[in-house]
């Protein structure tokens, strides 16, 4: 039952993870006032970051993200650090509930000789440059003719697709286009995907090894005996090990582009190099293989940024970290499942926080004013979602012909712009 006194909550992150969850919680207590505090000028986190450029399909997520913003009691206040601006107990001092949608950002270090290498560069850092992220670099690292890319999970298959692709490809895309004109001037010309699974039992979506398939880019080879049936009753091992057979099969035509070798069953092992990585040297079906490699992606997993905000002692069993300060999301769970998981995960914390609410483990305290009690200076930096909408018509108007919008990377600059300060456009 709603309490006489509506429960207020601020999450802290607006990516999918923190969206689903005030939609919600929303939707449980639909009086309640609801802020959703970003360190970036933007809304939408990973969806706007870290869904690929072409992928706009995933991206139009954030239409209903939308509807959520404009709800008379949610609040979007970007351009407020946790930790810089105010700190998590005057959160948890101002808001009933407070929950923590960060995510993990850090790409996973790979536990490997030769790891810290220049040359070995983190998917996710990669990601971020091709999507404009106001924190990533500006320009791509010169990748060379051999890369080799660690992992075979979606991530993995994302910086594939990017690799194999030629210009034509993003079309109506958000691609930096400074980041891909760097790699263009110098694309691959052999991939190898190392995977320490099977082809069955690797972690790529099936669809999204179809969707490189069917591109008119790039041939394909799979050594060894590593493609072997998955059994009938494991549908989602006989859907992957069927479209990495029609990858590879001898009948595709070898389009133009990069000649890409996908090796199941390989563990690597050590990555030499005399000041940059050189080649990669991994065991698979039982003999020692050194790949040539003038560059080494990494698509392992992703670590928190920081040390976390709250209690170590949270589990991925639960959200809750204590009555009134809960995790969602990565921040919860670890970095398993993609966006869809994520509503899934905010729909069972919320029902946590209901639970609290409900045997007054957790009050609602009528002297907690949420937003409007939080300091002067932070209520007149945070960035409201109308302001927002100020940066977001100026990356569309300012958008090449073939692209959805042209993102800034200075976050300066964004949050001028939103604030209603004047900006000169340049097209990319």
């Amino acid at each position: 039952m709603t309490p006489n006194t509506p429960p207020s909550l601020a999450v802290v992150g607006s990516g999918p993870a923190g969206c689903y969850l005030a939609q919600s919680f929303l939707r449980a207590f639909p009086e309640s006032e609801i802020t959703l505090f970003d360190a970036l000028v933007s809304p939408f986190g990973l969806v706007r970051y870290g869904v690929a450029a072409d992928h706009q399909h995933t991206k139009a997520i954030t239409r209903q993200f939308e509807r959520l913003f404009a709800a008379p009691n949610v609040r979007f206040a970007g351009d407020v650090t946790v930790g810089r601006d105010l700190t998590l107990a005057e959160l948890r001092a101002h808001y009933d509930a407070v929950v923590l949608a960060t995510g993990l950002s850090a790409d996973r270090a790979l536990p490997i000789p030769g790891g810290e290498l220049p040359g070995v560069i983190g998917a996710g850092a990669l990601t971020r440059a091709l999507n404009a992220h106001p924190a990533a670099a500006t320009r791509l690292p010169e990748l060379g003719p051999d890369v080799v890319i660690i992992g075979a999970g979606n991530v993995a298959l994302d910086i594939l697709r990017f690799l194999v692709k030629d210009r034509g490809g993003y079309a109506a895309s958000d691609i930096a286009d400074p980041v891909l004109d760097a790699y263009l001037a110098a694309p691959a010309q052999r991939i190898t995907v190392l995977s320490r699974s099977a082809a069955r039992a690797a972690k790529g979506d099936p669809q999204m090894l179809r969707e490189l398939a069917a591109l008119p880019r790039g041939s394909y080879a799979a050594p060894g005996s590593e493609l072997d049936p998955a059994p009938d009753d494991d549908r989602a091992a006989a859907a992957r090990s069927a479209a990495i057979a029609e990858l590879v099969a001898a009948e595709r035509p070898h389009f133009p582009g990069p000649a890409v070798t996908l090796r199941f069953g390989a563990t690597p092992t050590e990555i030499l190099g005399d000041g940059h990585v050189a080649a990669v040297v991994c065991e698979a079906g039982g003999a020692q293989i050194r790949i040539p490699a003038t560059a080494v992606i990494t698509a392992i997993g992703f670590d928190a940024e920081t040390a976390a905000l709250a209690s170590s002692h949270a589990t991925p069993e639960t959200g809750r970290v204590a009555a009134g300060l809960y995790r969602t999301g990565w921040a919860k769970r670890g970095p398993r499942g993609a966006i869809p998981e994520n509503r899934a995960c905010a729909k069972a914390v919320a029902d946590e926080i209901a639970a609290d609410l409900a045997s007054g483990a957790l009050a609602p305290d009528p002297r907690k004013t949420g937003f409007a009690g939080l300091p002067a200076a932070v209520r007149a930096r945070a960035i409201s979602y109308a302001q927002w909408g100020a940066l977001d018509a100026h990356e569309r108007a300012t958008a090449a012909p073939d692209r959805v919008r042209a993102k800034l990377t200075d976050h300066d600059q964004m949050a001028a712009i939103a604030r209603g300060g004047a900006s000169s456009p340049s097209l990319p």
